[in-house]
């Protein structure tokens, strides 16, 4: 295991910079995911700890020694990419070891690596098959394997799910998790899929436009994020936005009144507010309850039942679209005039600029 350290990271290509000054520190075993939208600088930051990109600026150390004109070779990193990119002709056991037979390492040591590695990975069985005769999962796990031989001191993943169906990610999902829990040691992960980095991370680094907005484990980004970036990527369905402008309130509070949806009112859980001020109210679909004493009178447009659960997607009018999970989903139909309630407390609001307010 090792540490990792970023300061002040920056990659330019001629007069465009892509990565603007990025400050991170990864803890020995850590689990961390850079996730964000496509274009964000997630994978050219792994590609600079890997060696793959050259730094223009900053320091990138591990354990403490600078690594910026290191070898990709030495710097004790194993990576795992989106494509299998394993030998055809070779069997999965070949494939494995390759690295380890190019650097000259002895037979008896290849073949106990690679036996421990397939341990680990439930791939003892398929050691002599050949990756044709693989399915994608399986073809991800030798590929994982091949960097757990090299016994690295980081792994690196750049989106290795991403050509894998729906019910394989999921099972990866598990797979990569219980690898990091087996092997206790540090990992940087790339995705876009913000469910892949809130069930595997420790700490999610999430980036836009090559800086990042925030950092944080997957719960405080969920439950405390700090602009409407970062509340609007983190959580699935997304978390709803709805326009309106500070009022002042009851006893020296404030509130948030909302043009789209008949001039309601909703207290607002701030510390200064200057009235007519415009903001955006940030309430995530399950807030919504039976009991709570702010409300927003909508009309359901669709229901998507799920079994369990139930979303249902309302509009005030002609306005947006409001989601709504609900548990009592069943004797709800489209054409539904509803009284969507909730808690203002839950309820986070954001400035023109979309910082959050407190």
């Amino acid at each position: 295991m090792s540490e990792l350290q970023l300061s002040d990271i920056r990659k330019s290509y001629g007069s465009l910079e892509v990565i603007k000054g990025v400050d991170l520190d990864i803890k020995s075993g850590e689990f961390v995911v850079f996730v964000g939208p496509s274009g964000c600088g997630k994978s050219t930051l792994l590609r600079m700890i890997a060696g793959l990109e050259e730094i223009t600026a900053g320091d990138l150390t591990i354990d403490g020694e600078r690594m910026n004109d290191v070898d990709p070779s030495k710097r004790g990193i194993a990576m795992v990419f989106q494509s299998y990119a394993l030998y055809p002709h070779m069997t999965v056991r070949e494939n494995m070891g390759f690295a380890l037979r190019f650097a000259g390492v002895a037979k008896s040591e290849i073949e106990r690596r690679v036996g421990e590695a397939a341990k680990i990975l439930e791939l003892d069985p398929l050691l002599d098959r050949k990756p044709k005769q693989l399915s994608g999962g399986q073809r991800q796990r030798v590929a994982i394997g091949r960097a757990i031989v090299r016994h690295p001191k980081i792994f690196l993943f750049d989106e290795p799910l991403s050509n894998l169906d729906a019910e394989l990610r999921v099972h990866m999902r598990i797979e990569i998790a219980r690898l990091h829990k087996t092997l206790a040691t540090t990992i940087v992960y790339v995705t876009h899929d913000q469910v892949e980095a809130m069930t595997l991370a420790d700490k999610i680094v999430v980036m836009r436009g090559g800086v990042v907005e925030q950092i944080g484990s997957p719960l405080e980004l969920y439950d405390d994020p700090a602009n409407l970036f970062v509340a609007g990527f983190i959580g699935s369905p997304k978390m709803n936005f709805l326009k309106g402008a500070i009022e002042p309130g009851d006893g020296g509070q404030f509130c948030v009144r909302l043009p789209d949806y008949a001039d309601a009112n909703i207290p607002a859980q701030l510390t200064a507010a200057a009235p007519g001020t415009p903001v955006t109210v940030g309430i995530r679909p399950e807030h919504f309850n039976n009991t709570g004493p702010a409300a927003l009178d909508l009309t359901i447009d669709m229901l998507e039942h799920l079994g369990g659960e139930t979303f249902a997607y309302a509009r005030h009018g002609n306005g947006d679209l409001v989601v709504i999970e609900t548990k009592n989903g069943r004797g709800l139909k489209s054409g539904d005039r509803i009284a969507a309630r909730f808690d203002p407390a839950s309820a986070l609001v954001f400035d023109v600029n979309g910082r959050r307010l407190r």
